[in-house]
């Protein structure tokens, strides 16, 4: 997930549905990590709330295909690559291995597997169901919910590792995916005059990333097309009142990413 450096904000904004759904699971899987290392009831409760999340995302679509085509695809071309050119040729090979490594940890896993795991658990279905309520995962609603939070974290811990398993494949291959997007465009340096810039790719783009100064205490409203976008800067004096476009003018990075 790209949060930039502790002086510089990055944003991003995907321009195709298979991207946006990426970056949510990349999310969803950053937010798992996180509440994994929390052994409390409330942690645990909050791991289990991000797994049912990944869970739901990946059932409802063809994920696996989709970025085990984007990583063959990728694999493809970084081979073509280090055979006609011998620079960089070790580096190649390093991300060629783990996109090797990524496409494998697809293979045993079934098309349906996420949707499967959910019909097969009237556990994680029930506690699915109420999990959309404010509270709706009380003791009282579910006391089957209530015992298992009460067993000895090792037992959890197994539980949860079960459920996570077919899960890791997704976690490394949209890490890789993503790592290597991000990196296919250098950042141009660019200036909103009055806080507004229009920009026409020179080619396809996947994901709009621009990158301000923390500083500047703006951010990016981004409205993308086919065929161009615009980027407009936000101020927010206090979060009681509406942001308003910048009237100064604002630099920044842009990069148009595509694989």
């Amino acid at each position: 997930m790209s949060e930039g450096t502790p002086s510089l904000l990055v944003f991003e904004q995907p321009l195709t549905e298979r991207v946006r759904s990426f970056l949510r699971l990349e999310l969803l899987f950053a937010q798992h990590r996180h509440h994994r290392r929390d052994h409390s009831q409330c942690g645990v409760r909050a791991s289990l709330h991000s797994l049912l999340d990944l869970l739901v995302v990946i059932s409802r679509s063809d994920l696996k295909s989709d970025i085990v085509k984007e990583l063959s695809d990728q694999h493809l071309h970084l081979t073509r690559l280090a055979a006609q050119s011998a620079e960089n040729r070790e580096q190649l090979q390093g991300v060629l291995g783990e996109l090797a490594t990524a496409i494998n940890g697809f293979q045993q896993l079934t098309t349906q597997f996420a949707s499967a795991l959910l019909r097969g658990s009237d556990f994680l279905v029930s506690v699915l169901n109420r999990s959309t309520i404010p509270g709706g995962t009380c003791g009282f609603d579910l006391p089957h919910f209530q015992h298992w939070l009460s067993q000895p974290y090792e037992r959890i811990d197994r539980d949860l590792k079960a459920w996570f398993a077919d899960l890791e494949p997704f976690e490394r291959g949209i890490e890789l995916y993503l790592r290597l997007l991000r990196a296919s465009a250098p950042a141009e340096t660019l200036s909103a005059q009055s806080g507004i810039y229009l920009h026409t790719p020179t080619g396809p783009c996947l994901l709009v990333r621009v990158h301000v100064k923390q500083s500047a205490e703006v951010y990016p409203e981004i409205s993308a097309g086919r065929h161009r976008f615009t980027v407009r800067f936000m101020q927010v004096r206090d979060l009681a009142t509406r942001a308003q476009q910048a009237r100064v003018d604002i630099p920044f990075a842009l990069q148009c990413c595509n694989l």
